[in-house]
């Protein structure tokens, strides 16, 4: 089993003021453009908060009552509260810091520990709550900060007119995305008994892959959006669909609920969009050799688009900048990738029989439920 040290924890302590600052951005660049009169942008940023945020607690809520099914129902009603009001991720962050502190700092080594205490049951504590937040944390990375940065950045090309606040926003979504995939990734490690250790090497080649492609896509979205706002609207809905009817075809089961599983799979529908995931943990090849086939010829198609239109909106020294670096960031992406699934990607999943087994006690079900959330979530 692999451990949570205190490199995992300065993580930890790193993506809890990267939310909160987000938070506070969000709010600032809104506020900013409703003080312009561009009340429509302001309203757009607010939405894709309002609406990650929901999601996120949603799906936060039912993981807490399926870990604590059988336990007291006063405490879920309280758990039920705060997430009404929205701040179900600050109760995961405390678990997260007090049992990550407690893994990485104060562990005890010795053999006479009680069992509640156990060195094995703290670290799996700590990684257990830790690798929830960054499920959430992924799912609020698509929801609201990626769709945010294509925003912003049509924003910035629209009117070419920018201020402080815009930049601040595009670096925050930036590290948004960088932290999320990166902690993502290393959860799915320490998760899975059969993955091999994250080092140190294999994260920067994941997360060059991830930003790189993710920067390009989102750089020709932009691009379409110039040329027509309900162009873009129409393409990524067509690609939502088939990400969604992907999706159902996997027959994915990670909610126990199929209200949840549905909107569990219009999440990744939207995922998708963006970046590829592997939703089941086989092998998928060709799967994700026809995503980046298809970002690539819809990319190439609106840069020739641009070539022989040549719309008044973008200069050409402008558009030139622009298509360099949508092909530059393009093809090292797909390089990173290639590098990153023939030398640090582990061939091994975890075991369908982890799932299965029948444990004895609420301790037990408690172990079940949280292997099962995992290895039924998307992989990479």
């Amino acid at each position: 089993m692999m451990k949570f040290t205190k490199q995992n924890f300065i993580f930890l302590l790193g993506g809890i003021i990267i939310y909160v600052v987000d938070i506070g951005v969000d709010f600032w660049v809104a506020s900013k453009y409703f003080c312009q009169g561009q009340y429509s942008w302001s309203i757009l940023i607010l939405c894709f908060r309002g609406f990650s945020l929901l999601i996120t607690q949603i799906f936060s809520y039912e993981w807490f009552k399926n870990d604590w099914e059988g336990t007291d129902t006063g405490k879920l009603k309280w758990i039920f509260l705060v997430h009404l009001f929205q701040c179900g991720i600050f109760i995961r962050y405390w678990f997260a810091l007090k049992y990550g502190y407690q893994a990485a700092f104060k562990q005890k080594c010795s053999g006479d520990a009680p069992e509640t205490d156990s060195p094995n049951l703290i670290q799996k504590q700590a990684i257990d709550v830790v690798t929830d937040i960054n499920m959430l944390s992924v799912f609020k990375t698509f929801l609201e900060t990626t769709p945010q940065l294509c925003v912003q950045i049509y924003i910035l090309m629209e009117h070419g007119k920018s201020n402080f606040s815009q930049y601040v926003a595009v670096i925050m979504s930036f590290c948004g995305i960088s932290f999320s995939v990166v902690d993502y990734q290393i959860s799915l490690r320490k998760s899975l008994p059969e993955k091999d250790e994250f080092l140190v090497l294999s994260k920067l080649v994941y997360l060059f892959y991830k930003l790189l492609t993710i920067t390009s896509w989102i750089i020709s979205v932009t691009l379409i959006m110039l040329l027509s706002v309900r162009s873009s609207v129409i393409l990524l809905i067509l690609l939502w669909i088939c990400g969604f009817t992907w999706t159902v075809k996997q027959h994915t089961t990670f909610c126990k609920s199929k209200k949840m599983e549905y909107l569990y799979r219009t999440v990744v529908g939207i995922i998708l969009i963006f970046t590829f995931f592997n939703i089941k943990g086989r092998k998928t090849k060709v799967c994700i050799s026809i995503y980046y086939a298809t970002h690539t010829v819809v990319t190439l198609g609106i840069l020739f688009v641009y070539v022989f239109w040549k719309p008044s909106i973008i200069k050409e020294i402008s558009f030139t900048v622009v298509s360099i670096l949508t092909i530059l960031s393009l093809v090292l992406g797909i390089i990173f990738l290639v590098v990153y699934y023939r030398c640090f990607h582990p061939n091994a999943y975890c075991r369908p029989q982890a799932c299965s087994d029948e444990v004895d006690g609420e301790a037990g079900h408690k172990d079940r439920v949280k292997i099962c959330r995992f290895q039924n979530f998307i992989m990479q």
